[in-house]
């Protein structure tokens, strides 16, 4: 029988993750189990869960445990998406880089925010992975946490478990290019590469035509379009590719458009276009709605509706269960698949997925300017995760010294004292490093 766990099952991606694997034709019962450390958010997870199963009509059991040794044993797949102490830490990670200028939109991936995100998160996600070795060792990790690019990179050097990181960037973002082309989705062609949140689409046509001069017309001609997505139109014009993450995400990964008031201003208008302090005054809001939606669902005051989300995790499951070839793109070690990134790192490639699981397809070069781009994350990624491994505060006060947004606004001697006050902020959320 098909069991799939769900770690950190209080998260908002568990309703269409769920829904997913419930609505997979020929899938008709199994075992889901739902770790969470949050009790009460586990309660919703579970009661949730088992409504869509009772809609569904299918047949599969529901565990629900706080303790993952319970009920992870013998999985087939294990979906990662935990947070830890990120409501105890969002507003830290958001004002004190803000007092030496560094302006963040978002934060969860690089920047202060995501560096000490990635302090929090690698020593839990270690204990988990030893429990899963020790459980459910024939599993694969589908890993949905950010920052994606450094917990995969972190799981892939401690398993041989196999891992694959999963966004929505690349189905999203492909969705818009075809809108924002006027091109009809499932005519358009599109070759994409790069990391998680930096992947380029480097090719994109249409019955042939190369769609990046329309692209380039339509931003001249129709000035709404540039406001719709400012950043990453704008980046597009002088780099010559589209980026997979939002402008407001996008902005935060390179030196060009938040170090100074008047680029803020010029180019990063309101919510995920960029605005400033969107995801520490946000967040916490976004958390406790979701919660209040699940409850409406569950008392029937709120609709809940059997479809499918763009999401990849149903769509492996689906895919090696059945020995069906499918199509997804994922976060795996590059291994050469890209030829001129770190061969040591993690990139975002097209996957065949199939019986024998996910096989990265091999994406050859690319452009060497955006190559540059994606290796400065890279090795941000790197310290960062070889600080947690090695206990080592100085590598992770260098990882900091390397990320784009903060370089190009403070000295090494701000750096180093804004690492000092977030560090000494967050003890007992972070791990002691040396």
């Amino acid at each position: 029988m098909t069991k799939i766990s769900i770690i950190g099952a209080g998260s908002a991606f568990t309703r269409e993750i769920a829904m997913d694997i419930l609505l997979i034709e020929g899938l008709e019962g199994g075992t889901i189990a739902l770790v969470d450390i949050d009790e009460r958010r586990l309660e919703l997870a579970r009661r949730l869960v088992l409504q869509i199963v009772e809609r569904t009509g299918k047949t599969w059991e529901v565990l629900a445990s706080t303790d993952r040794r319970e009920v992870i044993g013998g999985s087939q797949f294990v979906i990662n998406q935990i947070e830890v102490g990120g409501l105890e830490t969002v507003r830290y990670e958001y004002e004190i880089p803000l007092k030496y200028g560094v302006k963040q939109c978002i934060g969860d991936t690089l920047g202060p925010g995501g560096l000490f995100k990635t302090l929090r998160t690698l020593p839990s996600w270690i204990e988990i992975v030893r429990d899963i070795e020790a459980l459910c060792p024939d599993c694969m990790i589908l890993n949905y946490t950010n920052p994606m690019s450094a917990v995969t990179l972190l799981t892939s050097r401690i398993t041989d478990i196999p891992v694959v990181g999963l966004c929505h960037s690349i189905q999203n973002t492909s969705a818009q290019l075809a809108e924002y082309a006027g091109v009809p989705y499932e005519e358009m062609s599109w070759k994409a590469g790069g990391i998680n949140h930096m992947s380029w689409f480097v090719e994109l046509s249409h019955g042939g035509k190369d769609l990046y001069p329309v692209l380039m017309e339509k931003i001249q001609s129709t000035p709404e379009l540039l406001r719709q997505d400012p950043v990453r139109l704008d980046a597009m014009k002088y780099l010559g590719a589209f980026v997979s993450e939002s402008s407001g995400h996008f902005s935060e990964y390179i030196p060009y458009y938040r170090k100074r008031q008047s680029l803020i201003d010029q180019h990063c208008s309101t919510g995920y276009n960029g605005a400033t302090g969107f995801y520490a005054d946000n967040w916490p809001i976004w958390r406790r709605e979701n919660d209040e939606q699940i409850v409406s669902q569950l008392e029937g005051t709120a609709p809940l509706e059997l479809k499918s989300s763009n999401e990849y995790a149903a769509i492996i499951i689906e895919a090696v269960l059945k020995n069906e070839p499918k199509v997804i793109y994922g976060n795996v070690p590059n291994r050469g698949l890209i030829e001129n990134l770190q061969p040591d790192g993690v990139v975002e490639v097209a996957c065949l997925v199939d019986g024998k699981g996910v096989q990265p397809c091999r994406f050859g070069r690319l452009p060497e300017h955006l190559a540059a781009l994606c290796r400065s994350n890279m090795a941000f990624f790197d310290l960062a995760v070889e600080a947690v491994r090695r206990s080592d505060k100085e590598m992770a006060r260098h990882a900091l010294m390397l990320d784009p947004l903060t370089a190009a606004v403070c000295s090494l001697e701000e750096i180093g004292s804004m690492f000092d006050e977030l560090y000494e902020a967050e003890q007992g959320f972070v791990p002691v490093l040396k």
